[in-house]
């Protein structure tokens, strides 16, 4: 498959906990850290920009305890800092010698290549830059490290002086330099013009050349599959694009597209299915909801919603896949809409294990219920529970009734001392008996909740297990006339799969109501398989 071999020849460099820790809302702790490089290493990167030591005491912390916790398989750790500053000696620099007290074999130098930046932000002189530049890397390739050069701002300073950048690449290898990394740093480029530059700098330059770029333009990843075409080897990335203002690079679309379009083989051998396993965990540790139409990573990005589609997914599924989803741990899911026709009603049962291709009658009534409930407010799209429940009342033998509902009833009492109480009372009918049960909440919602499982549990002690996950309510506007109309979504677990339930009304109560006893009707079914 590889154009290019796995190893050295290209590098898969993850910043993850460097530049993707600068986004905002994310505060990784020293255990996010070393967790985020467990599953770096896990999917095959090359290389793990661990932090800045010296500079931030968590990243010190974390170079000490990566080296005695992380037994690395793929990746190399690599230590983030700045070259000497101006006018001190490399051996004097706190900072230089904190990058060999990391330990870390690997040491990425950040240098500024813009003239404007020389003179404004460094206030020095071009050629003491270069000065500053050669001497810490000589400095550290003295003591076995290795060292690549992040150019800080280097599109922007191609457009001022187009010579300065290889003025560096020039001195930087002469020093020992491996890579020479061309840094978009404020996001502007588009695909074109980073094309032409890399390969202008690359033919004056005849280093090896990086790319690391931001996604200002919303062209992160397609710069950085341009940059790669025209002639760069080493690609800077972080998990799910996080980063500094709009971002950076996304590493997981950039490796599936470097592998699935471009045909380089650059991660070990079956680590591209991994791709949404490690993006979603990743998500978790940073505490960001996985985005679901991620491209290869997000949950949507297999989805079909349109009847066409399914129509000719039956026929064939490469017809509207652009690659086979399980390369990437993903899966082909149907969306159930009022969009929905026969194939997407019957691709959507076969998914969940319910085949009613041979069923004409049955499907039809699905679609025809579908259409009917969407058009009130109802959706499917993120409710497979609620749908399967419907396909099973569909049959000819209707589904299993574990319980009937007689009636449930709410009360919410404000008392004098300000507390909010809220009791439930539930009547049901199962295993031949009728049961009466009440119990309070902090809601009402989470009453209904425990009056429910009190009236049930000691017939069905699969309950127990059964606990709420999630309660998303949203108002639909215009949904019948100018009322209002509530679609409530649950979330449910039994600890081995998750589930979501809908339901609708213009109450808001009725609405969690029918989310709530799907979801319970739900997870007993599950429990019977």
């Amino acid at each position: 498959m590889a154009t290019l071999p796995l190893g050295d020849d290209f590098h898969v460099y993850d910043t993850t906990l460097r530049d993707g820790a600068q986004r905002e809302g994310i505060a990784y702790s020293v255990a996010d850290k070393l967790a985020v490089a467990r599953l770096l290493d896990d999917y095959g990167v090359g290389f793990i920009e661990g932090g800045w030591p010296g500079a931030l005491p968590k990243d010190t912390e974390f170079f000490a305890r990566a080296r005695e916790e992380i037994d690395f398989k793929t990746a190399q750790l690599v230590a983030f800092g700045a070259t000497r500053k101006a006018g001190v000696t490399v051996q004097d620099d706190p900072q230089v010698k904190a990058l060999l007290d990391s330990q870390a074999p690997v040491v990425t130098l950040v240098a500024k290549s813009d003239v404007r930046h020389v003179a404004e932000a460094l206030r020095t002189t071009n050629e003491e830059n270069l000065a500053m530049i050669a001497d810490t890397v000589r400095f550290l390739r003295e003591h076995d490290r290795r060292v690549f050069v992040d150019m800080e701002h280097f599109f922007d300073g191609y457009k001022h002086d187009r010579d300065y950048g290889v003025r560096i690449l020039e001195v930087a290898f002469e020093a020992g330099a491996s890579v020479g990394v061309m840094c978009d740093t404020n996001g502007g480029m588009l695909p074109q013009g980073m094309y032409a530059v890399v390969q202008d700098v690359l033919a004056r330059s005849g280093v090896r050349l990086g790319i690391h770029c931001q996604d200002d333009t919303g062209c992160a990843i397609a710069n950085t599959i341009s940059a790669v075409e025209a002639g760069v080897t080493h690609v800077q990335c972080t998990a799910n694009g996080y980063g500094e203002r709009t971002g950076n690079a996304d590493l997981f679309p950039v490796v599936a597209n470097l592998e699935t379009k471009l045909d380089l083989r650059v991660l070990p051998e079956g680590k591209l299915r991994e791709t949404m396993r490690i993006s979603h965990a990743i998500a978790e540790i940073a505490n960001i909801a996985p985005d679901t139409h991620q491209p290869y990573a997000g949950v949507s990005s297999f989805a079909h919603k349109a009847g066409l589609h399914a129509s000719a997914l039956k026929v064939n599924a490469e017809l509207y896949n652009h690659i086979d989803p399980a390369l990437v741990g993903n899966d082909q899911r149907i969306l159930i809409t009022e969009m929905a026709g026969r194939a997407s009603v019957e691709l959507k049962s076969r998914e969940l294990g319910l085949d009613i291709a041979d069923d004409p009658s049955t499907l039809s009534k699905v679609v025809e219920r579908v259409k009917e409930m969407e058009a009130r407010g109802w959706t499917f799209e993120a409710a497979d529970a609620s749908f399967e429940l419907l396909v099973l009342d569909a049959g000819d033998q209707g589904r299993p009734q574990p319980f009937t509902v007689e009636s449930w009833r709410t009360i919410v009492e404000q008392q004098t001392d300000g507390r909010v109480l809220s009791e439930a009372t539930v009547k049901v009918h199962a295993g031949g008996r009728r049961a009466i049960a009440t119990a309070e909440g902090n809601g009402p919602v989470n009453a209904l909740d425990r009056a429910m499982r009190e009236a049930l549990v000691e017939l069905f002690p699969a309950l127990q297990s059964v606990h709420l996950t999630d309660y998303k309510v949203r108002i639909l506007e215009g949904v019948a006339g100018t009322d209002a109309v509530t679609r409530v979504l649950i979330g449910s677990s039994d600890g081995r799969k998750n589930w979501t339930t809908v339901g609708v009304h213009e109450n808001v109560i009725a609405a969690s109501w029918t989310a709530l006893e799907d979801a319970l009707a739900y997870g007993l079914l599950r429990s019977a398989d």
